[in-house]
């Protein structure tokens, strides 16, 4: 993992124009917070890949289809995706296209000298990560959530609003924890586990480890059906 364990490239970023992949709801916030961050020190503009979503701005920053950028060392690209497999997808493609990651940690995110951060990766304002915390590339912690000690999460990973996630936590890829889920500390020799592509939904309290590919809902959560296409 391209990890950092400071906070420098927030405070001076080493690029001038950042690129957005998706100019939704996400996406605007994402370029709210960006904007909070380095100011305008750094251009924005959205990206899309289908001509169909594509119009001249949206909320002052133009948007441009991807096959026509032409990116140089100064461009960088975060996806603002909340879907993991979807942004995955995006990754791939911005890369394709010669635009290499940001990373963004907003300036009232409180991360400690002991957080990892991969490449990609959003923490968005009101966020808490204590310390010995691993972070994959391309993860989401939206607003205000808290993560505890000893806690990895893996690559594409979403965790929505107001999630609480305690110790000795191990989070695998392409999970989707929905808002206000807490999930209950494991230990040093036994942390609990949320297996790649698992969903957890808005409210849970997860007490138990969770397999990969399945979903959990309710106070305790409990396994539910999970229907997958393709």
């Amino acid at each position: 993992m391209n990890a950092s364990r400071n906070r420098s490239d927030a405070l001076s970023p080493g690029f001038s124009r950042l690129c957005i992949f998706g100019a939704g709801g996400f996406g605007r916030e994402v370029a709210w917070l960006a904007r909070q961050t380095w100011g305008k020190n750094v251009d924005l503009l959205f990206a899309v890949d289908d001509a169909r979503f594509l119009c001249d701005e949206v909320n002052r920053i133009p948007v441009e289809l991807l096959a026509n950028l032409k990116p140089d060392e100064d461009f960088r690209f975060l996806v603002a995706i909340g879907a993991p497999d979807a942004r995955r997808i995006a990754a791939r493609s911005c890369r394709e296209a010669g635009m290499r990651a940001a990373r963004l940690v907003h300036p009232r995110a409180e991360t400690s000298e002991h957080v990892e951060l991969g490449l990609g990766t959003i923490i968005c304002a009101g966020n808490i990560l204590t310390t010995n915390i691993s972070v994959g590339e391309h993860v989401h912690i939206n607003l205000a959530c808290t993560i505890g000690h000893d806690v990895r999460i893996g690559d594409f990973t979403t965790i929505s609003p107001g999630c609480h996630i305690s110790g000795h936590v191990h989070i695998g890829s392409n999970v989707f924890i929905g808002t206000g889920a807490n999930i209950i500390n494991g230990v040093s020799d036994a942390p609990l586990t949320i297996g790649d592509g698992a969903i957890v939904a808005a409210g849970a309290c997860v007490t138990r480890s969770v397999e990969p590919d399945s979903m959990v809902a309710g106070v305790p959560a409990v396994p539910k059906h999970l229907r997958r296409h393709g």
